[in-house]
């Protein structure tokens, strides 16, 4: 059975840092693609970034410049290092993880919350 298990959030002051880690187990499939969501009281969750096995990356607009997205294939974990942070960015953040067997099958965590206090 797949596992995605978040750590790392917490309360921060506006303009600090935090690093969230996403540790996959449970397969010894493929997993291409992981990513992090976030979803704030009363909005739909959204993408924040996301990395392929091979590297490649992609952000949401609003953190591109502050957050930076990485992932260790051997570890099966990826990371989110978050800076700069702002009131905005107060969410529950949720790791996907995409993996391939016959086909693909999303897994998610059950999140973890950040919060940012002005």
């Amino acid at each position: 059975q797949v596992h995605v298990v978040e750590s790392g959030g917490g309360l921060v002051q506006a303009g600090g840092s935090l690093r969230l880690s996403c540790e996959v187990s449970g397969t010894t499939y493929s997993i291409n693609t992981m990513g992090w969501y976030r979803q704030a009281p009363g909005k739909q969750r959204e993408l924040v970034a996301a990395i392929t096995s091979a590297g490649s990356t992609n952000y949401a607009d609003s953190v591109k410049g502050r957050f930076t997205i990485s992932r260790d294939n051997s570890k099966n974990t990826a990371y989110l290092q978050m800076n700069s942070l702002a009131p905005e960015d107060t969410a529950v953040y949720y790791c996907n993880a995409a993996v391939w067997a016959v086909s693909r099958d999303d897994y998610w965590g059950q999140g973890t919350q950040v919060t940012v206090s002005s």
